[in-house]
């Protein structure tokens, strides 16, 4: 496992991840409005991740959520309709939207690109809500993809090992990561990020900055915790080095600022707008802050992370969902609700064509 995730081979420059700047808006027909930046699709669990964008004016039609989905908005505002995660989101939320969620049919106030995690299809549900027009699925991403050329981030360490096409097109257009996505808000200056849907929706710019002694100069926000998987989502402040460790669960994230010094790549680091993956058994020797500006970006952590003083040696610690949900805990940080409480309404779709 030393030699794991083949840190000599780089053929893209980035082995696990993928400049989002540089891939184009794929137009999405089953809700004309709805452009997509696919990164990654796996044909094992049906998860895929993507860029979205809705413009202004468009008319989305009904959606349920067949599996969930987290998202962190960008730019713009998000604004979802009545029900239990009603809510209007500008830049620096991070929201998390439960299986069989069904969402109604709403009209774009402003363009809006967030970051979006899908863990099984979406429905697009027809004008009476009791029939199907069209499916997004893991697949029509890998089908979107192949037909504009393009290559997704790997899923395994072994697909990490051979060798890749053009992840992106020659003329794209840039996903848009505005500045108030870090920047906290004050009675005078801005109004609170998210407006309503507060258990599924959080302004990440007001959860405090966390630190675990164990990796003192990396600081984290805590934003979800699922107790039955064992995944968290975090915003992190990597202003140092983190050490030897291995991913014994898959993990990706979204460079916000700052520059990360990642595998082998280049001496200047990557940049804001570089999302990874990393699959599970991947190993690092050393991931560190490039440069002066503050490194932070979004991460999901789908298992544990072992931390080891180098190949073969000792583990130092091991860091789960248990470690962040303890801190959270002892911080007094709300997390963002993994399901709907109480709203039996939500938990089926099962009365889909019945009358």
């Amino acid at each position: 496992m030393s030699q794991g995730y083949n840190p000599n081979f780089n053929p893209t420059g980035i082995e696990g991840g993928i400049d989002t700047h540089q891939i184009p808006w794929i137009n999405w027909p089953g809700a004309p409005g709805m452009a997509l930046k696919p990164l990654r699709a796996s044909g094992e669990s049906g998860m895929f991740s993507a860029i979205v964008k809705l413009s202004a004016g468009a008319k989305i039609p009904a959606t349920v959520h067949l599996g969930p989905m987290d998202l962190f908005v960008l730019s713009g505002a998000l604004t979802l309709p009545e029900g239990p995660v009603a809510a209007t989101a500008t830049a620096g939320t991070f929201g998390y939207i439960p299986a069989n969620t069904q969402i109604e049919a709403r009209e774009i106030n402003q363009d809006v690109e967030y970051l979006g995690n899908f863990y099984g299809p979406v429905a697009f549900l027809q004008g009476d809500t009791r029939s199907v027009s069209s499916l997004l699925t893991a697949n029509d991403m890998k089908l979107a993809a192949a037909n504009k050329g393009l290559t997704l981030v790997p899923n395994t360490l072994a697909e990490c090992m051979q060798p890749r096409g053009a992840s992106h097109a020659q003329t794209a257009d840039p996903v848009t990561i505005s500045p108030e996505v870090l920047t906290v808000p004050t009675a005078t200056s801005q109004s609170p990020a998210v407006t309503s849907g507060q258990a599924h929706f959080i302004d990440t710019r007001q959860v405090p900055w966390l630190v675990n002694e164990a990796l003192p100069d990396i600081a984290l926000k805590v934003l979800r915790v699922s107790e039955e998987t064992g995944i968290t989502s975090l915003v992190v402040r990597h202003n140092g080095v983190a050490g030897p460790h291995y991913h014994l669960g898959a993990a990706d994230f979204l460079v916000l600022s700052g520059h990360i010094g990642y595998r082998a790549g280049p001496p200047e680091g990557y940049g804001k707008g570089v999302w990874f993956f990393e699959p599970a058994g991947a190993r690092h020797e050393a991931t560190q802050q490039i440069g002066e500006e503050d490194l932070i970006y979004t991460a999901n952590v789908y298992g544990p992370v072992q931390f080891d003083e180098g190949p073969e040696t000792p583990i130092v610690a091991v860091q789960s969902w248990m470690q962040y949900k303890a801190l959270a805990d002892a911080n007094n940080v709300p997390l963002v609700r993994s399901t709907v409480a109480g709203d039996t309404t939500w938990l089926a779709w099962a009365p889909l064509g019945s009358t």
